[in-house]
């Protein structure tokens, strides 16, 4: 099958819509602990909210099998962007959290079809349209800090539910682009449950290596995603541009990171890209912490994004070539590994940096990512 760059890019745009908006949370969390006086703990537990729905991707993949989840990725824009949107107005924590666990769900219900249908688009070029498909959430993740930066610079926090209607519009383009793609046809109409346990068994070694990789690599990363504008800008005094402009700098970063990496991937031994990744990850992540010259916090957040982001497209390769028979289940395993990896980091980075500092906490995530460098000795085909 050839390489179908419309669908290709279509899907990617939907993957940049669906993250601006998931991109908020970060850039506005100085302002929630200031305005609701929250500690760093209970806002860890406003990140694991938002994620707590991955734990049921495998289900999720399980489930999409058997219905047209093709409209996942076509309705799942407008959902969060309306919750994120309205994230501003939220009076309470608690309201925060019920608005964050259904920006989660319907984050849940994008991601795991939405890789699949990129595999049925991609022909034998899976590297590289899971590198376009990746570009679109990291430029999201870079523009997602800028955008509601700019918005509650103009309208104030309360606000930013101007935002929504973009969502509304990139559903609507996404209905009349890909409703016609069958990500189902593939999968046998006779499968069982039985059928996945099968699954799960014969790719339990691949999948252990691969939680070992990102679980020693979720510090670093939640560290940096969920709480670089609180790390620059600590008690929120600054203005939100104090935050934002760094973590953008990060995921612009990022952008040339998945993107090269998914192409290299396609080349060169994925082994040996995993292995130099998960080596100089947490010696850039150290650097930063402890560099004491202002200048230098930019060209190594560059550096760190280009790092931390890279793995992504090579593991959604790897993932999406075993070759199995249910597709969506297999990701769904390995959107549910990122899950646990992701929610324990960040209760973690939250909870220790209030017992210790969020400095002393950075340290603490570079020397524990050194952990990742056996398991990606054993990552890949080649």
């Amino acid at each position: 099958m050839r390489f179908q760059h419309g669908k290709i890019a279509t899907i990617s745009f939907g993957h940049f819509t669906h993250d601006v908006y998931t991109a908020f949370l970060s850039t506005m969390l100085p302002k929630i602990i200031q305005n609701l006086g929250i500690s760093h703990g209970l806002a860890g537990i406003l990140f694991f909210t938002q994620r707590l729905p991955n734990a049921f991707n495998f289900l999720i993949g399980v489930w999409a099998t058997r219905i047209k989840s093709r409209y996942f990725v076509i309705l799942t824009p407008s959902i969060t962007g309306i919750g994120m949107s309205f994230l501003g107005m939220a009076p309470n924590y608690v309201t925060l959290l019920i608005i964050l666990l259904t920006v989660g769900v319907s984050n849940t219900f994008f991601h795991v079809p939405s890789p699949v249908m990129i595999r049925k688009v991609a022909g034998e070029r899976v590297g590289l349209g899971m590198s376009y498909f990746m570009v679109g959430g990291e430029m999201a993740r870079t523009l997602g800090p800028l955008v509601i930066a700019g918005a509650v610079s103009l309208y104030g926090l309360e606000g930013t539910f101007r935002l929504a209607p973009f969502g509304i519009l990139a559903s609507g383009l996404l209905f009349f682009k890909l409703r016609d793609v069958d990500i189902q046809k593939d999968i046998p109409e006779n499968s069982s449950n039985k059928d996945f346990v099968r699954t799960f068994k014969k790719y339990s070694k691949f999948f252990a290596v691969i939680i070992g990789f990102v679980l020693f690599r979720a510090l670093v990363k939640s560290a940096l995603t969920n709480f670089l504008p609180t790390y620059m800008n600590p008690d929120g005094s600054e203005s939100i541009w104090v935050g934002g402009i760094p973590l953008a700098i990060m995921q612009f970063a990022g952008v040339a990171g998945t993107f090269l990496a998914g192409t290299l991937s396609d080349r060169f031994s994925k082994r040996k890209l995993m292995v130099l990744l998960a080596i100089l990850t947490p010696l850039m992540m150290f650097w930063f912490t402890v560099n004491e010259v202002s200048w230098l916090n930019y060209p190594l957040l560059i550096v760190l994004g280009f790092l931390v982001f890279a793995p992504g497209p090579i593991l959604l390769s790897l993932v999406q070539q075993t070759d199995s028979e249910h597709p969506e289940f297999i990701n769904g395993v390995y959107m549910t590994i990122n899950f646990i990896s992701g929610s324990l980091a960040v209760l973690l980075v939250g909870f220790l940096s209030d017992l210790l500092t969020l400095h002393t906490t950075y340290i603490l995530t570079a020397i524990f990512g050194i952990g990742a460098i056996p398991f990606a000795m054993k990552i890949g085909s080649r």
